[in-house]
């Protein structure tokens, strides 16, 4: 079993999950008892702002959406760069929060780079290591150009392609690749 907290979960076509089309999810935690993750690319109808004013009567700066973190209903949650709003490490200097104190602090300071979600995706054990063995899933490593994209960027077309260079990579075993092989 290969853990990937840290990791990006892509949906390949083969999924069968229509609540997982075209999603690119990053990995939170991964263990043998299940999975949990949240969805980098469904943002929904609901402005940060408009949901701010339902939990708390401060101000909120952010005018971002709230993203659909998954189909399991859970607290607001925050992947964001502020180690001092951090619960858990995902990858080197990406953190995800869901203390309201914490999320709270994100979003009064209006501490970009962060993302925050409403509800996440969650695997029982072993439950995502079947859809990975069924071909449901592509992974690669989770880095900050994947979590936190230029506005406009499609994330899961990134991801694939991503995907895509290093198997070729690895297949042809050449030590360089150019980025753009029209230039040989």
């Amino acid at each position: 079993m290969k853990l990937l907290a840290g990791h990006l979960l892509i949906a390949s076509p083969h999924l069968p999950d229509p609540n997982f089309s075209g999603t690119v999810i990053v990995m939170v935690q991964h263990s043998e008892q299940g999975a949990l993750g949240l969805v980098l690319n469904r943002p929904s109808d609901s402005r940060l702002g408009e949901v701010w004013k339902q939990i708390t009567e401060e101000p909120c700066l952010s005018d971002q959406p709230v993203l659909l973190g998954g189909p399991v209903p859970g607290p607001l949650m925050s992947i964001h760069t502020r180690m001092s709003c951090s619960e858990e490490e995902i990858r080197p200097g990406i953190y995800f929060a869901t203390q309201r104190e914490n999320i709270m602090e994100l979003v009064r300071e209006n501490a970009q780079p962060f993302h925050v979600f409403s509800g996440y995706a969650g695997w029982g054990a072993g439950q995502l290591d079947g859809e990975l063995e069924a071909g449901g899933w592509l992974t690669c490593l989770a880095t900050h150009e994947f979590i936190f994209p230029p506005p406009g960027e499609e994330v899961w077309k990134k991801a694939v392609q991503q995907v895509g260079a290093e198997i070729i990579k690895s297949s042809l075993k050449f030590d360089r690749i150019p980025d753009d092989p029209s230039v040989n």
